[in-house]
């Protein structure tokens, strides 16, 4: 399952944007980030780079 975001916990950081390796995640305008459910391949790598633990694993 895709990685989800606890929007009321991101900050906007933007270390899962710079580590995921299909660039299925992005901070929008908001400064929240966003999964691309369709590109994103279940590594992790977003949740284990989330300082905030903003992100987890579906």
């Amino acid at each position: 399952m895709p990685a989800v975001v606890n929007e009321a916990e991101c900050t906007g950081c933007k270390s899962c944007e710079e580590t995921c390796p299909t660039s299925a995640i992005a901070v929008n305008e908001a400064s929240i980030a966003k999964v691309k459910d369709e590109e994103c391949i279940d590594c992790n790598a977003c949740a284990d780079a989330c300082s905030s633990q903003a992100i987890t694993m579906g």
